[in-house]
């Protein structure tokens, strides 16, 4: 259901017109959107709308008109209100039509403004762990507290009762009587120094899990202000006047089981200023870390045979010379925080979902490599891309002839 816009341009309770260059997977969510907030009775403006649900007028007039995907928990909240108003409530279908709808946008809207969204989310996500981790360091700061009293405690009326023993040593009976509850008194500051130890244990554990959220904030921070400024932005190559022999470019390690996603890979990274390394296994990643300088970023796929993601990581990080290299994890099972915890303490600093945005990728991999150039303070200016192959494991017989870092499109 098309709403018309209202003479004097877009204001807050006019809806922009569909772009013509929507691909049909976002036009026909757009659609259905604009169907269900039709639906509001009595019919309310964006502007009224926006201020119910907290969204300004801005906000909800991109998700209308199909020029960004909003978040599932915006479609459901649009469903609990159009049923309230109706007196009835959605069918399990149409829940399932507009998830399939929602799920088909995002992963062929591979732009600016979804890489913005999905990396807004990732820095959400970090947020919130840090600060959890904060709260339940202060919880458990406390309960140490208490503990190191009643140890403090259990001191002093032990060495009371040592001292009576002393003096009533002579008194056979009392002696016995003095023993058991001094037995039993350092039976009980055993069993708390080790919940102590338990305690100080898990302390340090919150304490390490905030200064990497809070470290995670800061690098989305970053990858999103990379990723919005890459728009309107030319691949980057040779810059004017470059000595092409004076400079060292960073190498990107990309280590995937699957042909079609390593050729998908190099066609994302490809026009970057760095050299793409492309091998399909662990074993093979451990080689090129040996047989190559200058790898400033691992992008490691997660799921592969043999020796998986996760144990590559930590022989990675067990090694003295790459333990400081950093590494984006690739998965296709989700990015719960079950699954982010996992990788971060092998060695993650930083993870994306497949069906991969290329967007998102090169804004990780570009604020990466800024940050190895900065420490090993190489110049910005690159000569022009040099992809590499390495020579052990699979060696794709070509890469793509053009890689068009705009459109290309990430492993599925």
């Amino acid at each position: 259901m098309e709403t018309q816009e209202t003479p004097g341009g877009n204001r807050a309770g006019s809806l922009n017109a569909l772009s013509p260059d929507l691909n049909a997977e976002c036009r026909a969510f757009a659609e259905s959107l604009r169907s269900l907030f039709a639906g509001l009775r009595p019919a309310v403006s964006m502007r009224r709308y926006g201020a119910r649900r907290h969204l300004s007028p801005g906000a909800l007039s991109r998700y209308l008109s199909g020029q960004r995907i909003p978040p599932w928990q915006f479609v459901q909240d649009l469903l609990t209100d159009v049923g309230a108003d109706r007196g009835s409530v959605a069918t399990p279908g149409t829940i399932e039509l507009l998830r399939s709808l929602h799920a088909a946008a995002q992963r062929t809207s591979a732009s600016v403004s979804h890489a913005v969204q999905q990396l807004e989310f990732q820095l959400a996500e970090a947020d919130r762990l840090s600060r959890r981790s904060a709260a339940h360091s202060d919880v458990l700061g406390e309960a140490l507290l208490d503990k190191n009293h009643r140890i403090a405690d259990l001191e002093l009326r032990l060495s009371q009762l040592e001292s009576d023993w002393a003096r009533e040593r002579a008194r056979a009976d009392e002696i016995t009587l003095y023993a058991g509850d001094r037995d039993g008194l350092l039976l009980e500051r055993q069993a708390l120094e080790k919940e102590v130890a338990r305690l100080e244990g898990e302390l340090a554990a919150a304490l390490r899990r905030q200064l990497s959220a809070e470290a995670r904030c800061e690098l989305l921070e970053r990858q999103l202000v990379v990723t919005e400024q890459q728009a309107g932005e030319e691949p980057p190559g040779i810059a004017a006047g470059a000595d092409t022999a004076a400079t060292a470019r960073p190498r990107v390690l990309v280590v995937d089981d699957e042909p079609a996603n390593l050729v998908a890979f190099d066609a994302a990274l490809g026009c970057g200023d760095w050299d793409v390394l492309a091998v399909a296994s662990g074993p093979d990643a451990l080689k090129a870390l040996l047989q190559h300088d200058g790898i400033a970023v691992i992008v490691l796929d997660v799921q592969m045979p043999g020796m998986d993601g996760y144990e590559t990581a930590l022989r990675i990080k067990n090694r003295a010379q790459t333990r400081d290299i950093p590494i984006i994890f690739v998965t296709a099972i989700g990015d719960s925080p079950g699954n982010s915890l996992r990788g971060y303490d092998a060695g993650a600093v930083d993870f994306i979902v497949k069906p991969l945005d290329p967007w998102v990728l090169r804004a990780k991999v570009t604020v990466l490599t800024g940050m190895y150039l900065s420490y090993r303070g190489t110049p910005r200016t690159v000569p022009a891309r040099r992809s590499e192959n390495a020579t052990h494991g699979w060696e794709p017989k070509s890469w793509p002839a053009s890689n068009d870092c705009a459109t290309a499109r990430g492993p599925t």
